[in-house]
């Protein structure tokens, strides 16, 4: 269980949102530092008569390859963030349906002790009522044997 809350405040989705957002937020910078050296070099015109030259063209190119590298390592870690969130949902999930299965077995033994209950109490009111019966009739004996000799002596 320790454990578990271990990995769960690791991955926590507050943890991972302040690790990955300061690298989304660093990646998202170089990615405009990159754009600002793309459009410098887009203004470049080292040829004759002002015209761009095939080296102003590469170093262009180049340039605009950095930021797609640069966009590929973002969307890596936006992958990376919403794996991550994934599987912080996935293990909560299973977190919830292992307190769930908890809990109906919980209900369930108490069920079942209520059902003893009730039928130790069943019990209980049968042989209360087999008691009540058995006095009625010990009364009712008595009363009859003590009318019994009554009359018996009354007429001796």
């Amino acid at each position: 269980m320790t454990f578990l809350l271990i990995l769960l405040l690791f991955f926590s989705p507050f943890q991972e949102e302040k690790l990955g957002g300061a690298k989304l937020e660093k990646l998202v910078n170089e990615r405009e530092i990159l754009m600002k050296q793309w459009q410098s070099s887009e203004s470049k015109k080292s040829g004759i008569f002002g015209n761009r030259t095939k080296k102003d063209m590469t170093e262009t190119n180049e340039w605009l390859k950095r930021i797609l590298a640069k966009d590929t390592q973002i969307i890596e870690e936006l992958k990376l963030s919403g794996r991550i969130e994934t599987a912080v949902i996935g293990q909560e999930k299973d977190d919830y349906k292992t307190i769930t299965l908890s809990l109906e077995q919980d209900v369930q033994a108490l069920k079942r002790a209520l059902n003893e209950r009730d039928k130790t109490i069943e019990k209980i009111s049968s042989s209360r009522r087999t008691f009540e019966w058995s006095t009625l009739i010990l009364f009712l004996s008595t009363v009859g044997l003590g009318y019994g000799i009554y009359r018996n002596r009354k007429n001796t």
